[in-house]
């Protein structure tokens, strides 16, 4: 089996960052990607990232050594359940999802624990697409690792040194805690940025005074809602039960805040 070859099904900002670090830090490693923007495809071929565009999940995707799942989350299983027939014993597959229950449910369901390692690299951009990846997100940004438990520990290290060489830290944690983690962090800001966008368009006035003076301070904690919303529609419904959690918190957080307000609480406040 040749250990060169890395397959990549998907190839958007993520993807495509991750393809790009590793092309830059072992430009000897045999790169074949397949996304349904074959625009992209032709971009990071003639570039020199990917060194085959497959025309699907096909047999293109032989004999590689690791495959990163690079889609939204239900995309990702439904690529993982292609890719199976093209599997060798020695494959590894990994994703780079910021939810982990869901696809660790499917590999478990398609028997393929022991050839699979989560990840998230904690890194990106609120713009989408390939035309928009950078393999300098990767650079000290932690990784976050998820391997099964029936993983061989040789594996876990080969993929460590994998993401190292990319300039990415990586971290190994339980996926029940990664998604915990990711739903205080990163889903919950999502969803406040993107309800606080919402707020201000339905409260503004005709004429649009509101978004014509919306200045830095609006713009820095609102950026993030201009990401992809079908990656964030996904994200959503795969991690919302922690998300809820942590929304019900936020909630009496700033109940607590409506109250000092009213009474004029100024130490509070």
């Amino acid at each position: 089996m040749d250990h060169e070859k890395i397959g990549f099904a998907g190839l958007g900002l993520i993807g495509g960052s991750v393809a790009k670090a590793i092309h830059r830090s072992a430009p000897e490693k045999y790169i074949v990607a397949y996304d349904p923007d074959l625009g992209s495809l032709k971009r990071a071929f003639e570039e020199g990232t990917v060194q085959k565009c497959a025309e699907g999940i096909n047999s293109d995707f032989s004999d590689c050594h690791y495959i990163f799942l690079c889609a939204p989350v239900q995309t990702n299983i439904d690529n993982m359940k292609l890719l199976k027939p093209y599997l060798s014993p020695e494959t590894i597959l990994t994703d780079v999802g910021s939810v982990k229950a869901p696809i660790f449910n499917a590999v478990l369901n398609e028997g393929l624990e022991g050839c699979f390692i989560g990840g998230h690299p904690m890194t990106g951009s609120e713009k989408t697409g390939y035309e928009n990846s950078d393999a300098s997100f990767l650079e000290n940004a932690y990784y976050i690792m998820t391997p099964g438990s029936s993983v061989p520990e040789s594996e876990t290290e080969l993929f460590h040194g994998l993401i190292r060489e990319t300039g990415a830290i990586p971290l190994v944690m339980r996926p029940d805690e990664h998604d915990r983690i990711t739903a205080a962090i990163s889903h919950l800001p999502h969803i406040i940025s993107a309800t606080l966008v919402d707020l201000v368009r339905s409260s503004d006035s005709g004429d649009g005074r509101m978004k014509q003076i919306a200045a830095g301070g609006f713009k820095d904690i609102t950026r993030i809602s201009s990401s992809s919303p079908v990656m964030w529609q996904q994200i959503c419904l795969a991690n919302n039960k922690e998300i809820s959690g942590f929304l019900d918190s936020y909630i009496n957080e700033l109940e607590k805040v409506r109250t000092a307000l009213d009474s004029s609480d100024s130490e509070n406040l």
